[in-house]
């Protein structure tokens, strides 16, 4: 427990010190007017109180992530620890921070437009289509899995498909309605159920105190026979970093009423996100310690959510559980709508077209959900259907924050500030991007060596183009 209390007090320092050093870099004006404020349509753009916008953030951003890919990552062993702790405080929450502040000092503008102002409009098309890609195969991954723990917990009618056609129906109404009528209100509600869950488990850790391995010992049992880098980098995803989170966090720039609240809204609800990836990161050691990684009375692997569902009961009792495993849907559920949400307002961008009239948005919605829908049957009726979107959507959700990282070191240099704090993130993210989609089974399927390489000259060339680029933009200006 000695290398889990000190991974969880490094978030918490990380926060404070890190988080106030990046704060300090952007420099939050708070007499300068928001979209929120300026640009106030009723629909997208609105204030809303801070503490709402925090929770609706870290739910926007926590999906399956911190849950499932933190269980998924504990196969690793601890290493999974010292990657939730480094990337969360150094790369995701910066990532989360700026993709954020960006966006409220461009009236809100989507991620591609972000893109595209920094990395230039090559890029913007390449975002605009990867984005719209990696949104669809969250509405559709971020169905079943929480439609599975559902049907676990109510009577045999309300099977797993009544509640996959119920999620979908949500989605709809979410992504259509104005951010206050569903989103506004009902969030704060599954942010409670999501924190009871984490906290919940963080307690009886403690409680329990299970023999868990202690960094010093090494990195404890790898269950996975994948190599660490760069799968695990990949699994876990949301829970260190995400481009995922670039898409979501302009939603919330829209509805901030000062710049001040950036670093609690965006590098916290981050560092909220670590916390909890790092608590079930945890948990499911334990777990595989005690159980392995395949049930013995059926021979099938564990599920993410199988994992969490017997943690949760098992430690919290039925009452307890019960809550937990509500809070455990809600993170994936309040991801996909928003992330459809994102789509439709990233279209709308695209085709320059107002969203205040329920006419239009119905223009860019339907063909949206038609195509949600087809990617989400074929997950359920392929055998490997949904492991095979999970991961490319795993591939593109890393790929996506490749490009933000390069676009926020872009306008630090231009802005001449200390670029370094997301230089080194964009190379690391670029390595693990490219090494992944060469060795993966849904890639090219290369040989460890190989893809290594291809990998590190990937990142060589990076780094080359960005030096020469930042002599020209120094030389000119």
């Amino acid at each position: 427990m000695v290398t889990f209390s000190a991974a969880l007090a490094l978030l918490i320092i990380g926060y404070i010190v890190y988080g106030g050093f990046v704060n300090r870099v952007f420099g939050p004006d708070p007499k300068r007017s928001t979209p929120a404020v300026t640009m106030n349509d009723g629909v997208d753009y609105m204030p809303m109180p801070t503490w709402k916008i925090f929770m609706i953030q870290f739910l926007n951003i926590a999906g399956l992530g911190p849950i499932f890919g933190a269980i998924m990552g504990a196969q690793f062993g601890t290493a999974s620890y010292l990657w939730i702790v480094i990337g969360t405080i150094f790369a995701g929450a910066v990532h989360d921070f700026f993709s954020g502040c960006l966006s409220i000092r461009n009236n809100g503008a989507n991620l591609p437009e972000l893109i595209g102002k920094y990395l230039g409009m090559s890029a913007k098309t390449v975002i605009n289509i990867l984005s719209i890609v990696l949104m669809v195969l969250v509405g559709a991954v971020f169905v079943s899995g929480p439609a599975e723990l559902l049907a676990g917990m109510t009577p045999d009618a309300m099977n797993a498909t009544f509640w996959i056609v119920a999620i979908f129906l949500y989605y709809v109404l979410a992504t259509l309605l104005p951010i206050d009528k569903i989103i506004g209100r009902i969030y704060p509600v599954f942010a409670i159920a999501l924190l009871f869950m984490a906290f919940g488990i963080l307690i009886m850790l403690y409680v329990k105190s299970p023999a868990l391995p202690e960094i010093w010992q090494g990195l404890g049992t790898k269950y996975d026979p994948s190599p660490i880098f760069p799968m695990m980098f990949v699994s876990i995803a949301c829970g260190a970093i995400s481009g995922f989170h670039a898409t979501q966090s302009p939603l919330m720039a829209r509805c901030m009423k000062n710049e001040k609240h950036c670093r609690p809204i965006f590098y916290g609800a981050m560092i909220t996100e670590g916390i909890v990836a790092l608590v079930w990161a945890a948990a499911a050691t334990w777990f595989f310690g005690e159980h392995g990684t395949v049930d013995a009375a059926t021979g099938i692997p564990y599920s993410g959510a199988k994992v969490a569902t017997l943690i949760s009961k098992e430690w919290l009792g039925t009452i307890g559980g019960i809550v937990a495993i509500l809070g455990i849907v809600a993170a994936p559920i309040t991801s996909g709508d928003t992330a459809l949400r994102s789509a439709r307002l990233i279209i709308a961008d695209f085709l320059h077209m107002e969203q205040k009239s329920i006419k239009k948005r119905l223009i860019i919605c339907i063909p949206l959900f038609l195509v949600t829908a087809g990617t989400l049957i074929y997950s359920l009726t392929d055998a490997d259907g949904f492991k095979i979107i999970w991961r490319y959507f795993a591939w593109c959700n890393q790929t996506l924050s490749v490009f933000t990282l390069w676009a926020i070191t872009v306008y630090l240099v231009k802005k001449s500030k200390p670029y370094i704090i997301t230089l080194i993130p964009a190379l690391f993210m670029t390595c693990v991007s490219i090494t992944y989609i060469c060795i993966a089974p849904e890639g090219f399927k290369l040989p460890h060596t190989l893809s290594y390489t291809i990998g590190g000259t990937a990142v060589l060339i990076t780094l080359v183009w960005f030096v020469r680029w930042m002599k020209k933009f120094r030389k000119k200006n």
